[in-house]
């Protein structure tokens, strides 16, 4: 069988302060915005769009699923590969952005470190 799914064209990720998450981006992540409106802030990543919905407007797109709250608990983490796991983990501490794991060697290879958007969604650094 022939999959449908040919590659991951854009991530919607729920954020209840869509001026953190600009922050963030500018001053840890270093990237610009690619479109924005009144509900949302988007990112190309590598050619994948992260899209940072104002948890608002979720269940416009998820009803009848409800909406999880993101006290409940990590429910995803991103994983992004960089040259240099201790520069930009330096460069994410130094915007103010503690980090929860790392810099680490992981058992499987990589050196790796994780740390939180505002949204409370992890991101994961990976050399």
């Amino acid at each position: 069988m022939t999959s449908w799914a040919r590659r991951i064209f854009a991530l919607t990720l729920f954020a209840e302060d869509l001026a953190a998450i600009k922050a963030f981006f500018a001053e840890t992540v270093g990237l610009p915005v690619v479109f924005e409106d009144g509900s949302s802030v988007v990112y190309d990543v590598g050619g994948v769009l992260l899209n940072y919905l104002d948890i608002a407007e979720a269940p416009g797109l998820v009803a009848p699923a409800a909406v999880g709250d993101a006290r409940a608990g990590v429910r995803v983490q991103i994983t992004i590969p960089v040259d240099d796991v201790e520069a930009v983990s330096a460069r994410v501490v130094a915007a103010g952005t503690p980090l929860l794991r790392g810099p680490e060697v992981r058992p499987w290879g990589p050196t790796t470190a994780t740390f939180r958007d505002p949204a409370g969604h992890v991101w994961e650094i990976s050399a």
